[in-house]
């Protein structure tokens, strides 16, 4: 027997090495242990709290969040995240992750894929099936991609998971905001078929649905199946009505809620009197108007928007008196006006021939610090157009024209600009210069360009403003010569430049590397009695802000030359231009220098020493 033992513990030496070898392993590597399932809240059931205190969240939820980040690594670093720590994720810790989620909205960058994916992610977890609240928290993520939300609501319907009241109240409010009635009245058979008696709010929410769709039929059977509708029910109603044209039906609704005790509240009124001024039924429109000022203060608070629409109502009906007792009522009321409630009062004085008025109150807007816009400044020209008052068009088209083309509203300016025209006004320079400008400054220089050749053909007065506008705009566009032809046609017609057109051409010629085409301008000026002071400290500056130092110490040594100015001043002025430049080491150079104001002497020869040695030392 023993030699039989030997015998085989001989035969099988590798058996032996593998069976030890096996068992070193098993002590040596220790079991990992099962992997804890999370929870979004922490459970803190054997600690003394109060029964109000707040739950704690989970410290793993800001974790998870952290890596939903729609990388395409994302899943794989959840796999690798969990399987560091030893978690699986819960069906509650997965919907309080989706509710976790920000809000969808288009204006965001917001995609849904992120929640789609952690969502088919969490369900491959092992031992893990999505609960019905999972499913429900996914749904309000998609409302604004539509393909996804109804591929998450067939995959909700095949779980045929049992349904709860909560979960069939954060469904309906879903399905109501996406207007998809079908899925609303599968949910209502499924409450049915699970004992659930719908609520009210859940009969809103279909409610709401039926009339987005404008099914306003089924939107009435359900009405009537309510027992006892509320505010929202009978609001919801009062909508679907007005949407499709059932203005009366809408009225009846509202004395039906006062049978039924149901107090109407702002929205009511609103949807009502909304409805009213479309239809041009100002007198119904006012009448909800006193009921909501006679039950002001109880209940509701006359919104901004229901006195814009009995104003202009009223004004608009040529009872302007009566629009002006309302808006004096709001004032009252500490409610602030909208510009078209003043455009409206305006329009209306206008119209009915009392222009005094209209323009005290045009005034009064600019006083309360609210802006004009086009439409108010059409009424005020319409009414001064009316009773031929063109100094005032003018001045007001003016105003107007040169504020919208500041703000880059051009369009409205040559709508005005041409109304002006229709109405027998005669457009004179100002209006034109205000709207060259406004072109020039939204880059329509050529349309500037046919303004102005409009101008001459019309025999409308050229002004110095109106070459200056197009002179500095074509340098800006680097059409130079179009710029100097310009300014030769501007001499030939006695335009005489100002210091502000010459500047405009000698920045451009400076800046576009004629600095001697400048100064020869300027020379040609002076027989011609124009003197332009401060021209070449003009120069200088721009010629130092645009880095061109070299040039500028040539032009101040062209000036000293002859004889324009004192050395100390053009001294003066290029040290300036250079500090305000932000080349201060230069300007200090130049002011403990004897540059400009010393001498050299060349054996028995002085000569001033140049500005040019600045740049050249």
């Amino acid at each position: 027997m023993r030699i039989r033992v030997l015998v085989l513990l001989k035969g099988a030496p590798e058996s032996i090495e593998s069976h030890h070898n096996a068992r070193r392993r098993a002590f040596s590597t220790p079991l990992l242990p099962p992997r804890e399932v999370v929870h979004p809240f922490c459970d803190l059931s054997d600690v003394a709290v109060a029964a109000s205190a707040p739950r704690n969240p989970s410290p793993w939820v800001p974790r998870i969040l952290s890596l939903l980040d729609g990388s395409p690594s994302m899943e794989s670093n959840l796999d690798s995240f969990c399987r560091k720590f030893l978690i699986i994720l819960s069906p509650s810790f997965v919907a309080h992750a989706l509710r976790s989620l920000p809000n969808p909205n288009p204006n965001t960058n917001y995609d849904p894929l992120v929640a789609t994916r952690f969502f088919s992610w969490a369900a491959t977890q092992p031992n893990y099936s999505h609960s019905l609240d999972c499913h429900v928290s996914l749904l309000p993520l998609l409302l604004h991609h539509p393909s996804s939300l109804r591929g998450a609501l067939s995959a909700l319907r095949r779980a045929n998971l049992p349904l709860t009241l909560p979960a069939a109240h954060s469904l309906a409010s879903t399905l109501a905001s996406a207007a998809l009635v079908d899925e609303l009245l599968w949910l209502l058979r499924e409450m049915k078929n699970h004992n659930l008696h719908p609520t009210l709010s859940i009969l809103n929410s279909l409610l709401n649905a039926l009339v987005n769709a404008s099914l306003i039929d089924s939107a009435e059977r359900v009405f009537k199946s309510i027992h006892q509708p509320d505010v929202v029910s009978y609001n919801t109603l009062v909508k679907g009505y007005c949407r499709v044209g059932r203005t009366r039906d809408a009225l009846a609704s509202l004395l039906e809620m006062a049978a039924e005790n149901v107090p109407p509240d702002e929205v009511t009124y609103m949807t009502l009197m909304q409805a009213c001024y479309s239809e041009g039924d100002v007198n119904c429109c006012l009448r909800l108007y006193h009921e909501m000022e006679e039950d002001e203060g109880l209940q509701m608070k006359i919104p901004p928007h229901a006195y814009s629409l009995v104003i202009c109502g009223l004004c608009k009906q040529g009872k302007v008196l009566e629009g002006c007792a309302v808006f004096e009522s709001m004032v009252r009321r500490g409610c602030k006006a909208h510009k078209a409630v003043y455009t409206a009062i305006i329009d209306g004085y206008a119209k009915s021939g009392d222009l005094d008025s209209a323009m005290k109150f045009f005034e009064r807007m600019k006083v309360d610090g609210v802006e004009p816009d086009e439409v108010t400044y059409g009424a005020v020209v319409s009414g001064l157009c009316f009773v031929r008052e063109w100094r005032g068009v003018c001045d007001v088209l003016f105003e107007l024209i040169d504020g919208l083309g500041k703000v880059g509203r051009v369009d409205e300016a040559e709508r005005l600009f041409e109304k002006m025209a229709d109405e027998g006004c005669p457009q004179d320079s100002y209006c034109y210069n205000a709207l060259m400008d406004g072109l020039c400054k939204s880059g329509r220089l050529d349309e500037a360009l046919l303004l102005f050749r409009r101008m001459e053909r019309e025999g409308c007065e050229q002004t110095v403003y109106t070459f200056t506008i197009l002179i500095s705009e074509l340098f800006k566009e680097r059409r130079n010569e179009e710029a100097l032809k310009l300014w030769d046609e501007m001499i030939d017609k006695g335009v005489t430049p100002n210091l502000a057109c010459f500047r405009a051409l000698s920045i451009g010629l400076c800046l576009s590397g004629k600095v001697a085409r400048a100064c020869k301008v300027l020379d040609e000026l002076a027989p011609m009695g124009i003197v332009l002071d401060s021209a070449y400290e003009d120069m200088i500056a721009v010629l130092c802000k645009a880095g061109r130092v070299k040039e500028a110490c040539k032009l101040a040594d062209g000036i000293v030359d002859r004889g324009r100015e004192i050395p100390g001043k053009i001294r003066t002025v290029l040290i300036n231009a250079l500090r305000k430049a932000g080349n201060a080491d230069l300007a200090i150079k130049l002011m403990h220098s004897k540059i400009g104001i010393g001498y050299d002497r060349m054996r028995s020869v002085k000569k001033r020493v140049k500005f040019q040695t600045l740049v050249d030392s």
